[in-house]
């Protein structure tokens, strides 16, 4: 898609399927945008001279496009401060509050990902959205903290390659202290320790299988951080692959991966090998059961997380 009418019809497109319309009558949604809701692997840095087929060269034009549409067709309540805000969060009384992130928006261009010191190329979120979102983990109130981030924090994307050198789309760039965009998330770690936010449990998506991620300290490089949860969800209708490596940067582990052994990659929806994760808490016991299931509504795996007090 390029022009506006061209977006619009990405989503359209998508009801005409019965289910989507079925979904989309039936289930309350949160919405965060995707890369590929503009173009794959976008920052506000991508160079379209190399792309064929796109008549514009203006990458910004086109993230604003794609973002209009998608404010058009999905329940996003638009921010008195910034319209087409995508960052935001939901109170679900006392026991869950959902921060909802933007790291397509703000982020530098990908690449090496290597520099030592926070900087302009090292971006994801970016200032006012860590800043943001500080304030209100502090601030809340509610047992469970959910951030549900666009990236996963501790899974090796690549990008292609910089004169040689592995490019990375996510956080990630391999073994060793945080370098890159590794700074924004370990300074972020390391407040959410100072000021003791309770409870917090990561959901990320981007990568094509579902997954379960703990992260440790005493398994980490870095380690001025309280352990937590990442669970990966997906897809629900696109082409499975991977799994992805993981980087011992924040010690995540890969506790379990949906993937059959030996899976052949980029398989159709058809195969069946398509995701979905649950988070259910006992209003009782405070405790949240975190669950992976596939298409057959077979659960295959879980986990149960007591609420620190």
């Amino acid at each position: 898609a390029e022009t506006l009418d061209e977006f619009r019809g990405n989503y359209a497109y998508n009801l005409l399927d019965t289910h989507a319309r079925a979904f989309n009558s039936q289930v309350p949604m949160v919405v965060q945008w995707d890369d590929h809701d503009v173009l794959n692997n976008w920052s506000p840095g991508t160079d379209l001279s190399a792309r064929p087929g796109y008549t514009g060269r203006s990458i910004a034009l086109l993230a604003a496009r794609a973002k209009r549409a998608m404010f058009e067709y999905l329940p996003i309540r638009s921010h008195p401060d910034e319209a087409e805000r995508v960052y935001r969060c939901y109170k679900y009384g006392p026991l869950a509050e959902v921060f909802v992130l933007d790291q397509r928006s703000y982020r530098a261009a990908n690449g090496t990902n290597r520099e030592d010191a926070a900087g302009p190329a090292t971006r994801m979120m970016g200032a006012a959205q860590v800043s943001w979102l500080k304030q209100n983990l502090a601030a809340s109130h509610a047992t469970w903290k959910l951030i549900a981030s666009d990236m996963p924090l501790g899974l090796l994307v690549g990008d292609g390659q910089v004169n040689g050198v592995p490019a990375w789309e996510a956080w990630a760039n391999g073994p060793g202290a945080p370098l890159g965009r590794e700074l924004e998330i370990a300074e972020l770690l390391s407040f959410i320790k100072r000021q003791r936010v309770k409870n917090v449990v990561w959901v990320t998506a981007d990568v094509h299988y579902s997954a379960a991620h703990y992260y440790d300290p005493m398994a980490a490089v870095f380690k001025d951080f309280t352990p937590f949860w990442e669970f990966v969800g997906g897809p629900l209708h696109a082409g499975t692959f991977g799994p992805n490596a993981t980087d011992p940067t924040f010690g995540c582990t890969q506790v379990f991966n949906s993937l059959p052994p030996g899976m052949k990659p980029n398989r159709p929806p058809s195969d069946g090998l398509q995701f979905f994760g649950t988070l259910t808490i006992n209003p009782r016991t405070q405790r949240m059961t975190a669950a992976l299931w596939n298409l057959k509504n077979e659960r295959l795996w879980s986990q149960e997380i007591d609420a620190a007090t």
